[in-house]
């Protein structure tokens, strides 16, 4: 026999609105604008407000940690659910023809006429791969060589190498082209290839690349032929920085030697990116803008936070129309009830930008007031051991909230663009007793690597005793990970003449 069992349960359930904010809060400034499009390109209830002439004054931090912010209005848990019900029976137009258009909450910048909505002019310049084939019609060619050449060109990299078998290219001109050739032929065509500028395009590695711009140097100074010999016999040792196997194995002197690797580590192993073609114009757009006005920090969003939105005029006076007729059929319902969506949708949507620029500051006065010290100098070693729980335990808020800001934000300081992932780190304790940031850490490390002997660098062994001579308690293999973090090579790597 079937049997019917009542359970209770209590389960978390996100609310749309919830998950709007969520989104929100963690696109980047960059793409905020893109989202904003589509939101209006898909709620026409939406509509984009008219700048002011006077720019929005903006809002000043005071010193007062629990004073300064709104809780209940930027805490996670929005309440949104409770302020739009779906009576569409009682629907009060004010609400939203009553909408003051979305100003910039301690925004920088606001106002007509701003920089920010200005274009960037760019620059125009030819492409690597158009100078190459502009080279190319320079050469006494036939048909079927110009094929082979246009194939070559075709397949050079944007860093300038040819890292594609030749007999694959053989294969394609045979399929693809038509044209039956051999990898002599095609060798042939390659050389010219490598004549063209910049000087060493077209390499198959790395090797090739250096010796095709030592070749153009030679008969200009007796050193070049020595290099070349160098790429030629000992290349492996070279890489490897063996200097004395290289010194017996050539029979030269250290000073040939030293002579010989200044002018190898002076080329380009990147003909290709080095070309006007292969640069992209890229900016970071900085979510904060920090200042320090005498010896006061203040914290301010871009102005590229505070979209100007509203509720559209026209869809509120719809639900106006529909309040002051007598009308009620279905049809009429159906069309109230899409309005109505549209309405809460927009209203919803402005009400989560809000909340997102006060969620934004929170997080952000709450970063400047732990790393104070740093902000006013820009000195790393200033900077505290800081973990995402202790941003979120300050402003109130889920460390879920707080990793959203603090993985995709920047902020543009007096001292450079930082994004807001580097103010946080690990803390290692000290003789003393007190915890240190990593980030201490890793700039005394940089510090000392920088100033060791570079004919005898330091191996991790002697990294580790110097920290700790130091008063940082510090294992070899955590001087290991900080280092390679650093992207700083080992000791033999890092050895000079």
């Amino acid at each position: 026999m079937q049997k019917l069992h009542l359970n209770q349960s209590l389960t978390q359930k996100l609310s749309p609105q919830q998950i709007q904010f969520i989104k929100l809060l963690q696109v980047p400034t960059a793409e905020l604008q893109a989202r904003i499009a589509e939101e209006m390109e898909i709620n026409p209830a939406l509509e984009e407000a008219p700048r002011d002439d006077e720019p929005v004054d903006n809002y000043e931090e005071s010193n007062d940690s629990e004073d300064e912010y709104d809780k209940e209005d930027a805490d996670f848990d929005l309440d949104i659910d409770d302020n739009y019900r779906d009576d569409y029976d009682s629907v009060n137009v004010s609400d939203y023809i009553d909408q003051d258009d979305i100003a910039g909450y301690k925004m920088q910048g606001d106002g007509g006429g701003s920089e920010d909505d200005k274009d960037m002019p760019q620059a125009s310049f030819a492409s690597l791969i158009d100078s190459l084939l502009d080279q190319l019609g320079y050469l006494d060619l036939s048909e079927d060589q110009l094929t082979i050449g246009k194939q070559l060109i075709g397949s050079i990299d944007d860093d300038g190498y040819i890292r594609r078998p030749l007999e694959s290219i053989v294969n394609d001109l045979v399929l693809y082209q038509n044209i039956d050739t051999n990898i002599e032929e095609v060798v042939k065509i390659l050389k010219k290839i490598q004549n063209f500028d910049p000087a060493g395009i077209a390499a198959r590695d790395l090797q090739e690349c250096l010796e095709l711009q030592l070749k153009r140097k030679l008969g200009k100074h007796p050193v070049v032929e020595v290099a070349i010999k160098i790429l030629n016999q000992c290349f492996e040792e070279f890489i490897k920085k063996h200097y004395p196997k290289i010194e017996k194995k050539l029979n030269i002197t250290e000073k040939q030697l030293k002579d010989a690797i200044l002018v190898i580590t002076h080329l380009n192993p990147k003909p290709g990116g080095g070309s006007s073609s292969m640069v992209k114009n890229e900016y970071i757009t900085p979510d904060f803008l920090l200042k320090n006005t005498n010896g006061k920090l203040e914290v301010s969003l871009n102005s590229k936070n505070a979209p100007d939105l509203k509720i559209s005029r026209s869809y509120a006076e719809m639900l106006d129309a529909y309040d002051k007729s007598d009308k009620r059929d279905k049809k009429m319902k159906q069309t109230v009830t899409f309005v109505k969506q549209k309405l809460d949708a927009a209203k919803w949507f402005i009400d989560a930008i809000k909340q997102r620029q006060q969620t934004l500051l929170r997080t952000m006065n709450s970063i400047v007031r732990y790393q104070y010290d740093f902000f006013l100098d820009g000195d790393e070693s200033k900077l505290k051991p800081m973990i995402l729980k202790d941003i979120a335990n300050e402003i109130g808020m889920d460390i879920s909230t707080v990793s959203r800001v603090a993985n995709s934000k920047s902020v543009h300081t007096d001292h450079g663009m930082y994004p807001l992932k580097f103010f946080f780190s690990e803390s290692i304790s000290t003789d003393s007793g007190e915890d240190v940031s990593s980030k201490e850490v890793k700039y005394i490390l940089r510090e000392i690597i920088d100033q060791e002997n570079k004919r005898k660098p330091l191996s991790d062994d002697k990294l580790e005793k110097m920290l700790n001579d130091k008063g940082y308690n510090i294992a070899r293999r955590t001087v290991a990970k900080y280092r390679e973090q650093m992207n700083i090579p080992v000791a033999r790597l890092r050895r000079e003449l």
